[in-house]
């Protein structure tokens, strides 16, 4: 009779580990192939109705197409984005939740004195959506026509001509202290949780100037509500034909918004690139490149990596100018 054959305790628990491993990499290639299975969410870092709310509805009905799946948008406003970029810091890497980050993710690390995340550590750049200028905006009936006029008021009453922005460290906030600094003015920053209460309270006259995203604040002026005095980038927007510069004013002076999706850090390299390539796809498409690229944007829609080189630069570029001119957070 044949005995049955034992083998020493570590050799079959290395047999099993192995079979682990490759049940695990059979689950991976597998999920990796058919992704995605479920809807993936996008998280927006402010209210609904503002720059950052409407590239991301607008690309993500795009991608939808490509993905196979909805893409659903959350709006997680507060704290200067930072609510809602945590969120994506500490959910699953697993590429059904990412974030349209913006200016502020590049600026917050040296605004805030501590973060929730390590924006080095945390995230995995999937896309660089655009580029594009801040937009200098009042009502119609504003007394306030030329930057020459904001200067004016601004030195003739320090501290109490008011601007309005989508959240402390966004490039409203940093556009309106920039302003201040080498203007060597002082304005009175009053943050809101998006643009789009922003420019409700502007409209209102609650607030007497907004230093808002193209893409946010096109439509108001196409439509006569709001009226636009400069452009914040430092040569003249085509999307804003006869409007100045604000550097035409200011020598030295230049803003610049963004726009970017972010996975959460640990996404699977292939399931990155899929979500890439919806990305790429979704801001070429005729739909989406009619809607934003006449509010000035300026379409990128490269590899992760462009995102990712695009905003270490902007990190360094704010670290300096936030120390230089002792740039606070409200």
């Amino acid at each position: 009779m044949r005995q049955p054959t034992f083998r020493p305790f570590h050799t079959r628990r290395a047999f099993a580990a192995s079979l682990l491993i490759v049940g695990l990499l059979a689950v991976g290639a597998a999920s990796a192939n058919t992704f995605p299975q479920k809807p993936v969410r996008i998280v927006v870092p402010f209210s609904p109705g503002g720059g950052t709310d409407l590239i991301a509805r607008t690309l993500g009905q795009e991608m939808s197409k490509d993905l196979g799946q909805p893409v659903i948008i959350d709006n997680k406003p507060g704290a200067g984005t930072i609510i809602g970029t945590d969120a994506i810091a500490k959910a699953q890497p697993d590429g059904y939740s990412l974030v349209m980050a913006s200016f502020a993710h590049a600026v917050n690390p040296s605004l805030q004195s501590k973060l929730p995340f390590d924006n080095a550590k945390a995230f995995a750049p999937v896309i660089l959506v655009g580029r594009g200028p801040n937009v200098l905006v009042v009502r119609p009936a504003s007394p306030f026509k030329t930057v020459a006029d904001v200067l004016a008021a601004a030195n003739a009453n320090p501290g109490k001509l008011t601007y309005a922005s989508q959240g402390a460290g966004t490039s409203a906030h940093l556009a309106g202290e920039m302003f201040d600094n080498l203007a060597k003015v002082k304005t009175l920053h009053i943050p809101y949780r998006g643009a789009g209460p922003a420019m409700t309270d502007l409209m209102g006259g609650q607030v007497e100037m907004f230093f808002g995203t193209a893409a946010a604040v096109a439509p108001f002026v196409e439509r006569g509500q709001l009226r636009a005095i400069a452009v914040t980038s430092a040569v003249p927007s085509p999307a804003f034909k006869g409007v100045p510069t604000i550097a035409a004013t200011i020598p030295g002076y230049a803003v610049e918004s963004w726009y970017g999706l972010y996975a959460p850090a640990g996404t699977p390299k292939d399931v990155i690139d899929r979500l890439n390539a919806a990305g790429r796809k979704a801001a070429r498409s005729p739909d989406f490149t009619r809607k934003v690229e006449q509010e000035g944007l300026n379409i990128a829609a490269g590899d992760p990596a462009e995102l990712d080189t695009y905003v270490r630069a902007e990190e360094a570029r704010w670290a300096r100018i936030v120390k230089e001119n002792g740039i606070k957070a409200d």
